[in-house]
């Protein structure tokens, strides 16, 4: 199965977080916290949908597919620390969220379309693949095409996102350049660490 592209508002309802960021998969979860479907849930969730639901938080959050996300948690196990928040700093540093982080875009799907359409070069090479992990130094620029400009730059107003430490952002000339390495409380995603290791350990 390939990346979810059914409605993101449904998403939202069923995790109660806003995981997709478009305007109309807020609007949804506003409307209506209840989770999508005719019939209420009442029956207290197990351990197990527990787990399933954090992980499908950082699955959908990142847009990973499961293949992927195993092969981060892989990594991550593999790494000194824990394992939960390097599992999510991994995440962190894939050049699509980077780029939704830096305020090139409003959500990460619209960066990964963009870096798969050749909008962005990364440290002055042209780069299609929204995963590439980032290292402190790679400097982020647009591709020098007044049309490119010109779309980032109407994508921007109005736009309105907090700058992260680890990246410096100059909107002057569309460039970013990170600076170091996120840390976990970095992570804009609220979500349970130890349950997802947990489920991913099965």
């Amino acid at each position: 199965m390939g990346r979810y592209t059914g409605p993101k508002g449904r998403i939202n309802r069923r995790l109660g977080i806003n995981v997709y960021e478009s305007n109309g998969a807020i609007r949804a979860l506003e409307k209506k916290e209840t989770p999508p479907g005719m019939h209420k849930r009442r029956k207290k969730p197990t351990n197990y949908g527990l787990g399933l639901a954090e992980k499908q938080k950082i699955k959908f959050y990142y847009g990973l597919r499961d293949r992927q996300l195993n092969r981060y948690f892989d990594k991550a196990r593999r790494m000194k620390g824990n394992t939960g928040e390097n599992l999510l700093v991994l995440c962190e540093r894939r050049l699509d969220n980077v780029i939704r982080r830096a305020g090139y875009t409003a959500t990460r799907p619209q960066a990964r379309q963009g870096i798969v359409h050749r909008h962005f070069q990364l440290n002055g090479v042209t780069v299609d693949k929204p995963g590439i992990m980032v290292r402190p130094g790679d400097i982020i620029t647009l591709r020098k095409r007044p049309n490119i400009e010109r779309l980032y730059k109407s994508v921007q107003e109005g736009l309105t996102i907090p700058q992260v430490e680890w990246i410096n952002y100059d909107d002057s000339n569309f460039s970013a350049v990170v600076t170091t390495l996120p840390a976990f409380d970095d992570v804009g995603l609220i979500v349970d660490a130890n349950q997802v290791v947990a489920f991913l350990s099965r």
